[in-house]
């Protein structure tokens, strides 16, 4: 059986590792400050769901793995009432949410916060144009 070229297809995300220094102070921010559902823990490994994507936590393999996570923009559906939230479970917002960008059909809205690690989180909300 031989391979064809260009039949290969990406059908979308499985899983995105997340660097971390410290485990359990990684694990209690996902979980009770951004409330992602925790789904389970090995020994050095911490796992999440978010819708359908697991989100795997852990120390950097290697030293030139050891960095800053890329930033992961989360989703949710009222991002003024996500910040409140956070803000009421001790997180530190970077700024407000605000207007990114204004498009066609909608307008694209963001906040940013810091996890335990240092790791930029962005909040986004797409609000439909009635």
């Amino acid at each position: 059986m031989t391979a064809q070229a260009g039949k290969f297809e990406i059908s979308g995300i499985g899983q995105i590792a997340i660097n971390v220094q410290d485990l359990k102070r990684a694990v209690a921010f996902y979980r009770d400050k951004l409330g992602m559902k925790f789904l389970y823990e090995f020994p050095g490994l911490a796992f999440f769901d978010c819708g359908g994507v697991r989100l795997m936590f852990s120390h950097a393999e290697k030293p030139e793995l050891d960095h800053p996570a890329s930033i992961i923009y989360y989703r949710v559906d009222d991002i003024n009432e996500a910040a409140r939230a956070l803000e009421a479970r001790g997180v530190k917002l970077e700024h407000e949410p605000r207007i990114i960008a204004k498009m066609p059909d909608h307008d694209l809205w963001m906040c940013f916060v810091r996890d335990t690690e240092g790791n930029l989180v962005g909040l986004m909300n797409e609000v439909v144009h009635s």
